[in-house]
């Protein structure tokens, strides 16, 4: 069950096929439904089947021939378009070199669906501290804010620590740019300053707000990101500053020295535009009508070169079905690569194709995404039902060889969330991405951050999750 390259496994006797399903499935063991737990042991020796498989899509992705392929294709997509902001020229030359891509790498029904994405753009932004000394602060502007007047906004700071700060001196905010210094908890703790920290600062009266960018790692680093106007509250301008900045504010401020900025932007918020998510498929050969869909976002912000979030991830989809279609593998279902538009605004374009598809819900096997990172892979985080997760657990084993069989709770991910919670199974990539939001959203988002090899192991996964459970007699249960 670790993975066998001489393909020993038939030759496993049914009593130690009886001794593995005895660990494998200690639930079903004691339920009382002996035909789940006939199904499931079947199920195991099907998945078991697939170790040669799985060995030869590791050795073809991490020694063969494929060798480093996935981190050369990244690196001559990102070297050439750049960064990719929703709604941009360079997005769209983005869509436009994918699909290329596909077509020239022979993959089938190569396509591009249509769909409506948010057109922000930054424009010229600046912020200057002019008390208790000169000095220019590190800003971006957060997605969907508005500009200020062109002589820009110019007021004393109020430095807070939380929301809870805030309501408590909102007295002291009227007229003023409220400066956020939250520490830095968790991202998904600590992301609500930069999505709802203009329209608190507005409804106490501020002019501004500027968010300590949310990290836990800066070399005067600022980090942008997509922040939402509460409805019937104010638009006020919002950028977020370096940690170091936040910090150095914080401490004048506990001095009672006087605090006063400059801030000037030219963001400007735009109709929608026409956009397309980015479609390549090998089709299956027996129900060709039921999808395993394996995905990442091709927009990025508009710093750096977009190359972790979410080259990588977009990649890695387009990869698997290179490697695949590589060994001549064919599933019994589709395996459908998508590369998502405007998942940086809040999914907007995998809103739109749940929408156009979602009549074909029960035809959905399994939904992944990969969007944390393609570092050294460690497992997969996983939503389904019991039953399913019994099935993945036993997939993950075909990994061994790569250690990398861990099956964790909650897939995530914004373009296949609305998948999950109608019911789909979904996963998503689990990387070691401890440094992952040390680059997220900023100038530091390169190629620099890559690393072959780590990819090499991310496309394995990605293809042999893919492919084995495309290719099972029954899809999972749900």
């Amino acid at each position: 069950m670790t993975g066998n390259k001489s393909g020993g496994h038939n030759s496993i006797s049914k009593a130690v096929l009886g001794f593995l399903f005895l660990i494998c499935f200690p639930q079903c063991q004691s339920s009382p439904n002996r035909h789940n737990s006939k199904l499931l042991l079947n199920t195991s020796r099907e998945i078991l089947k697939y170790s040669d498989i799985a060995q030869q899509i590791i050795d073809l992705a991490v020694y063969g021939k494929a060798q480093n392929r996935s981190y050369e294709k990244l690196a001559m997509f990102t070297d050439t378009i750049g960064n990719r902001v929703s709604g941009s020229e360079n997005l769209d030359l983005a869509i436009k070199y994918m699909y290329n891509a596909l077509t020239k790498d022979g993959l089938e029904n190569v396509n591009l669906e249509p769909v409506k994405i948010p057109h922000w753009v930054r424009g010229k932004e600046s912020a200057v501290m002019l008390l208790p000394r000169n000095h220019t602060l590190a800003i971006l502007g957060l997605g969907s804010s508005v500009g200020t007047p062109v002589e820009g906004i110019e007021a004393e700071v109020l430095v807070v620590e939380s929301f809870d700060e805030l309501k408590k001196r909102a007295s002291e905010a009227k007229g003023k740019i409220v400066v956020y210094n939250q520490p830095f908890v968790s991202y998904g703790e600590t992301v609500a300053y930069r999505a709802s920290g203009a329209s608190e600062a507005a409804k106490v009266g501020a002019v501004a707000s500027l968010i300590r960018s949310v990290t836990p790692f800066s070399i005067n680093s600022p980090h942008t990101g997509w922040q939402w106007y509460q409805p019937g509250v104010a638009q006020i301008p919002t950028a977020c500053i370096t940690v170091e900045d936040a910090q150095m504010m914080a401490r004048i401020a506990r001095r009672g020295q006087r605090i006063v900025v400059r801030l000037t932007m030219g963001a400007q918020m735009h109709p929608d535009v026409d956009s397309f998510n980015t479609v390549a498929e090998i089709t299956g050969s027996t129900h060709p009508e039921q999808v395993v869909l394996i995905s990442g976002h091709l927009d990025s912000w508009d710093v750096g070169q977009g190359a972790m979030d979410d080259g990588g991830g977009a990649i890695i989809s387009w990869e698997a079905l290179s490697l695949i279609r590589d060994l001549g593998l064919r599933p019994k279902r589709t395996l459908r690569a998508v590369m998502w538009s405007a998942e940086e605004p809040g999914g907007v374009g995998a809103a739109q194709y749940f929408e156009r598809h979602k009549t074909n819900i029960s035809n959905f096997d399994l939904v992944m995404e990969s969007d944390l990172g393609t570092f050294r892979p460690v497992g997969l985080q996983f939503t389904g039902s019991d039953k399913a997760r019994a099935i993945m657990q036993e997939v993950m084993k075909l990994l061994a060889p790569i250690n990398v069989t861990s099956l964790e709770r909650e897939g995530e991910g914004t373009d296949i969330n609305m998948w999950m919670q109608a019911g789909v199974p979904g996963a998503s990539l689990h990387t070691a991405d401890q440094r992952y939001f040390w680059f997220h959203h900023s100038d530091g988002d390169t190629m620099s951050v890559q690393d072959p090899e780590e990819m090499n192991l991310c496309s394995a996964v990605w293809a042999v999750v893919a492919y084995v459970v495309a290719d099972l007699e029954e899809m999972l249960p749900r």
